[in-house]
């Protein structure tokens, strides 16, 4: 079973258990009705339920407020800044990150401080200050590394990947994405993977004519990763890609009868900036 699916009926379980206690002694780290709920945002957007993700998110920020323990906040903070990153929501993914970093420095906390700094880069991207971005994403990955933290390493190297395709230094993203694809095979965490194959395809297309028939086979990749993990947010995102390729070479039927139906699978997010573009291109399409 993919991590993602195993994962969510333990969260929630886990918030189910929490929530039956009566009384919780206070928490040195973050509480765990916190993190379960973040955790359970992140794998309901995976999984393909951005607005069941969005309402497990607020659900850790209230419970976080609740509680009024800053390690715990901060935690809190993070992940729904992540979750609106995810969405594509630079504006509430900019207010999240601020306050992350807010409590990071009053409290001394170096691992929100890393990340929210990552994430503060990535929405000065989106807001168009590129080579600001660039470098605070680069000093909140290095400020991380310096913790001796390794975990959601490929996750960031691939947002920066991204970044830096945009704009235009593509042998930055390529290599960004090769050592992102390193690091999965050494450590196994895969959750990002389909991912870094879609960056990795739509960076070789963009590159050159002779490398057209590799992109298509990294989108592929991408493709099958994601369905073999049940990521339907992530096959939403490589159906489009390699969708927009085909409907490049002239295949507009076989573009539209590979997007149409992970389009139609979705129930809820149609107002997301992936469904909307989703739904914009089935429209090219079938013109």
């Amino acid at each position: 079973m993919p991590a993602q699916t195993a994962a969510l009926p333990h969260l929630e379980q886990g918030i189910t258990l929490y929530d039956a206690q009566p009384q919780h002694p206070r928490q040195n780290l973050q509480n765990p009705g916190v993190a379960c709920r973040a955790y359970a945002a992140w794998a309901l957007w995976w999984l393909g339920y951005p607005e069941r993700a969005l309402q497990r998110g607020q659900e850790a920020l209230t419970l976080a407020a609740e509680l009024a323990h800053p390690y715990s906040t901060a935690y809190a903070w993070w992940f729904t800044a992540v979750l609106h990153q995810c969405r594509r929501e630079a504006p509430r993914a900019h207010e999240r990150a601020v306050a992350t970093l807010a409590l990071a420095t009053e409290h001394a906390f170096p691992f929100w401080w890393a990340m929210g700094t990552w994430l503060y880069g990535w929405v000065l991207a989106e807001q168009g200050q590129k080579e600001d971005g660039i470098a605070q994403m680069r000093q909140g990955v290095t400020a991380w590394r310096a913790t001796g933290a390794a975990v959601f390493v490929p996750t960031y190297l691939a947002t920066l990947a991204e970044v830096c395709g945009n704009a235009g230094q593509e042998a930055d993203a390529q290599a960004l994405v090769r050592e992102a694809l390193a690091l999965v095979e050494d450590t196994g965490e895969r959750c990002w993977e389909a991912e870094l194959y879609r960056l990795q395809g739509e960076l070789l297309w963009a590159r050159s004519a002779a490398e057209h028939m590799e992109a298509e086979r990294c989108l592929h990749q991408a493709l099958a990763l994601a369905r073999r993990q049940q990521a339907k947010s992530f096959e939403l995102r490589a159906a489009m890609s390699l969708s927009r390729l085909w409907q490049q070479q002239g295949k507009r039927v076989e573009a539209r009868e590979l997007l149409a139906p992970i389009y139609g699978w979705f129930t809820e997010g149609f107002d997301t900036a992936d469904l909307q573009d989703a739904k914009a291109l089935l429209k090219e399409l079938a013109g």
